[in-house]
C-alpha cells in the first residue's frame, strides 16, 4: 500500500493483493499450519476487510476468475482484468454472515487449496461438548506441559500471558480433565465451564433461533451447590468463588444467556451493590427491563426467589421478591484468617466467627457451638423458617445438631437444609 501511490482505489487495491500474497505464503512460514492444510483465519478475516474496502472505493463487485487456482500467483498480479477485481476465495461479500461461515468449510482455490481454519471448524462434527476457561498461576515450565496435555485433550487451545500469569481457553469433551491439568500445573482460579448444549453452542454450528422469555432471574451464587439449587429454579447463575468478586462484564453476559426482555437481578452481596449496578445499566442500554434487588447473602436470594412468579406484572413481582429479601436476616459462620478487631472483639487466627447482617456477633472455637450461638440469637426476635447452606469444610454433624436445636426449643419453626459446597463460608443461615 505504500508504494501504490495514486488514489484511494490504486491504494485500497495494492492493500488487498499484498494481503493475499502474504495470506497464502502463511503456511509456507508455520508448519504447523501446513501440515493441517489451513491458512490463518485471522489473516483470512483481515483479507475480507480490505476485500470489502475494494469494493466500497471502487463499486467493483470481487468475483473469482475462471480457472484461478494459485493463490500466490492470483495474489501477487492482483488479479485484475477488465473491469474486475481480483479473487478474495470463498468468502460471498454481500451475502452476509452466511456466506463468511461458508469460507470454513473446504479448501479455498484462491489461497493454493488451503481451507480456512475457523474455530470450532469441524464439518459435520459435532465438536467438543464444553468450553472451560480460567486464569492460571505457573511457571513457564509447567505451562509448556499443560500446553501440551489441554492439546491432546481438546481443541481452540489458547494459552497466553507471562510473568507467572496465564489465561487459558480450550473445548474438551472431558472438562474435569482440563480443570486438573491446571491444577497439576499450578492454580487456576475464576474457572468457567459452559456446556455448549446449554444455550452456547459450539462456534462454527448455527446458533438456533429462540424467542426471549418474558422474564428471568439473574443471581450470582457462592459456590457450585446454590448454582445448582438457584438453576433447578429457573435462574441464571454467576459462580463467585472466595476472594473473586465477578465482574460488572460477567454479569451482564449473564444477563445476556438469559435471554428474557425482563431480567430481576440478585447480587447477593453487599460489596457486589456497585458492579452489579453497573451491570444492570449496561443492560438497559440494550433494551433489556433490569431490576436490581440489592440482597447481602445467597440466603436472601433464595427467599426472594422462592415468591418469583413470572405472570405477575413485573412491578409487583419485584416488589414481592423484595419484601421476601428484606425479611430475611442472614448470617455466615466462618474461619478468621487473621488477629483483627471486630465488633465483638479481637479475634486470633483459627477462631471460629459468627456473623450476623454482616458485622461479627461471636468469637468462638468450636463450629457446631458458634453456629448455635448465632441460631438462637437470630431467633430471639421470631422468625418461621430457618435455611441452612453447609459448606464442604463444615463439621458433618452441624445441619443436624441445628435441626434439633430449632425442634426442641423453637416451636412452629421449620428448617431446611442445603449443601452448598465450596462457598468459602462454613456456613450460611437464615432466617424468615
Amino acid at each position: 500500500a505504500e508504494r501504490a501511490g495514486g488514489d484511494c482505489r490504486t491504494v485500497a487495491r495494492a492493500a488487498y493483493a499484498g494481503a493475499r500474497a502474504a495470506l497464502a505464503a502463511i503456511p509456507d512460514l508455520l508448519g504447523v499450519l501446513r501440515r493441517a492444510g489451513v491458512v490463518d483465519a485471522g489473516g483470512r478475516g483481515l483479507v475480507a476487510v480490505l476485500g470489502a474496502l475494494v469494493e466500497a472505493v471502487t463499486g467493483e463487485a470481487i468475483r473469482e476468475p475462471a480457472g484461478s487456482t494459485s493463490g500466490a500467483g492470483a495474489a501477487g498480479t492482483g488479479g485484475y482484468g477488465s473491469g474486475s477485481v481480483g479473487p478474495a476465495g470463498p468468502v460471498g461479500y454481500g451475502s452476509g454472515p452466511a456466506g463468511a461461515c461458508a469460507a470454513g468449510r473446504g479448501a479455498d482455490p484462491a489461497l493454493g487449496g488451503h481451507r480456512v481454519e475457523a474455530e470450532g471448524d469441524r464439518g459435520e462434527a459435532e465438536g467438543p461438548a464444553f468450553e472451560v476457561i480460567y486464569l492460571l498461576e505457573a511457571d513457564d515450565a509447567a505451562v509448556a506441559r499443560l500446553r501440551a496435555r489441554l492439546d491432546a485433550l481438546g481443541d481452540s487451545l489458547v494459552v497466553v500471558g507471562g510473568d507467572g500469569l496465564w489465561n487459558v481457553h480450550v473445548h474438551v469433551d472431558d472438562a474435569g480433565a482440563a480443570v486438573e491439568a491446571g491444577v497439576e500445573a499450578g492454580r487456576p482460579y475464576r474457572i468457567r465451564i459452559t456446556h455448549f448444549g446449554h444455550g452456547e453452542p459450539h462456534p462454527g454450528r448455527e446458533r438456533p433461533s429462540r424467542a426471549p422469555a418474558q422474564r428471568a432471574v439473574v443471581a450470582v451464587v457462592p459456590g457450585e451447590g446454590l448454582a445448582g439449587l438457584y438453576g433447578e429454579a429457573g435462574a441464571t447463575t454467576v459462580l463467585a468463588r472466595p476472594g473473586e468478586p465477578p465482574a460488572s462484564g460477567e454479569l451482564v453476559q449473564a444477563v445476556r444467556r438469559a435471554h428474557a426482555r425482563e431480567v430481576v437481578l440478585l447480587p447477593n452481596d453487599a460489596e457486589l451493590r456497585h458492579t452489579a449496578a453497573a451491570a444492570a445499566e449496561q443492560a438497559r442500554t440494550e433494551g433489556v427491563r433490569v431490576a436490581l434487588i440489592p440482597t447481602r447473602s445467597a440466603v436472601q436470594g433464595i427467599a426472594a426467589l422462592a415468591v418469583h412468579e413470572p405472570r405477575r406484572r413485573f412491578d409487583e413481582d419485584v416488589v414481592q421478591m423484595t419484601s421476601a429479601a428484606g425479611a430475611t436476616r442472614y448470617a455466615e459462620v466462618v474461619v478468621a484468617e487473621r488477629q483483627s478487631w471486630t465488633t465483638a472483639g479481637i479475634c486470633q487466627a483459627g477462631d471460629v466467627l459468627g456473623l450476623i447482617d454482616g458485622d461479627v456477633a461471636v468469637i468462638g472455637t468450636d463450629v457446631t457451638a458458634t453456629a448455635r450461638t448465632v441460631l438462637d440469637r437470630m431467633l430471639q426476635s421470631g422468625g418461621e423458617l430457618v435455611t441452612l447452606v453447609v459448606g464442604d469444610e463444615a463439621p458433618e454433624t452441624v445441619a443436624g445438631h441445628l435441626e434439633a436445636r430449632v425442634r426442641e426449643s423453637y416451636l412452629a419453626v421449620d428448617t431446611v437444609v442445603y449443601h452448598g459446597g465450596r462457598q468459602g463460608a462454613l456456613l450460611l443461615i437464615g432466617v424468615e
